[in-house]
């Protein structure tokens, strides 16, 4: 009898081990999906990246719904700060906006993640494209019967680089007054953003246009690349960058930003106000995965950066600090 209480307390035992032991997997089991309106403010020239992005994380979240807007990244931020129009990620095609329009009013902090080149783009039916190439490139496009097009500075950074290029290239070239040249040229061709560009120049009205490498790839453009000394691509080159500069406006209209010439980086934040704020960093760590986010963006031309030293590093939420790391002292 003594032994048969033995066996059924030892079972009881088990039975109840059991139950607390499946407890926590339960309860990670029947966690609720990620769902809810997402929406997204990035750069134009992560159209492509992000379209594809969005679609893989929509696969694994059907739930959620991700309303994207594509900008100039200057003109993404004032959606956040003068329009306050609601935002849940803003990624933008150059850290520094986040830096200086964004933290530390509108965000905390900031991960960068990939970076880029400027390059010279054109089409076959483009005038003189046959001729064109890395030491000439500046010849052609002050050519009078070549249409040349850019972005605007105030707006995208795609737009400001375009200006540091020409000013890298009249020192690079030993060219007097070359940037100025290709300032004045047909500013009427002037857009808001990068790929305004691209109707202008696929339809023949512009010959060639000042574009990011991974844009020209993306859309299987024909391009020019740059001279390192001249293409804002190597950090091994930044003091040269440094020493050309242009004026952009700020946070209002009336305040003027310098902006330096420096190796292209691309940075991501979750705004303070952010509506949706789980899902938008649960949407962030996929985009910087490797195998995930990361991988789309390399194999659309844009190398990974992560993890990479940010100055914002203590206020990562604990979730992404793996994709970021502290500056050195």
């Amino acid at each position: 009898m003594i032994k048969r209480n033995i066996i059924i307390l030892a079972l009881v035992g088990l039975i109840v081990s059991a139950g607390f032991n499946k407890a926590p997997n339960s309860a990670v089991n029947t966690a609720p999906p990620l769902s809810g309106d997402l929406i997204i403010f990035h750069a134009g020239s992560l159209s492509v990246p992000m379209k594809e992005i969005s679609a893989a994380f929509k696969k694994e979240n059907p739930d959620v719904n991700i309303m994207m807007e594509a900008a100039g990244s200057v003109e993404c931020a004032r959606k956040i700060t003068e329009l306050k129009k609601p935002c849940d990620i803003m990624a933008s095609a150059d850290y520094s906006v986040i830096d200086k329009l964004l933290i530390p009013a509108y965000a905390d902090w900031n991960i960068k993640f990939a970076s880029n080149e400027m390059a010279i783009v054109y089409t076959a039916k483009s005038k003189r494209s046959s001729e064109i190439t890395k030491d000439n490139w500046y010849k052609i496009m002050l050519d009078k019967n070549v249409q040349i097009g850019r972005a605007d500075p105030n707006a995208d950074p795609c737009g400001y680089r375009a200006v540091l290029v020409t000013k890298l290239a009249e020192k690079f070239y030993k060219q007097k007054e070359l940037s100025n040249q290709l300032l004045k040229k047909d500013q009427d061709n002037m857009r808001p953003k990068e790929t305004d560009l691209l109707a202008l120049l696929e339809s023949g009205n512009v010959d060639y246009i000042f574009l990011y490498r991974s844009v020209a790839e993306q859309h299987k453009l024909k391009y020019v690349l740059l001279p390192n000394e001249v293409n804002l691509k190597k950090p091994e080159f930044a003091d040269l960058y440094s020493s050309v500069s242009v004026e952009i406006n700020g946070k209002n209209p009336k305040e003027k930003i310098t902006q330096k010439g420096e190796p292209m980086v691309y940075g991501v934040t979750v705004p303070k106000n952010a509506p949706n704020k789980a899902v938008a960093i649960a949407f962030v760590k996929f985009m910087l995965t490797k195998q995930k986010g990361i991988a789309i963006l390399e194999k659309l031309g844009q190398p990974s950066l992560i993890p990479s030293p940010t100055i914002s590093y203590d206020k990562i939420p604990i979730e992404l600090k793996a994709f970021a790391s502290k500056p050195k002292k």
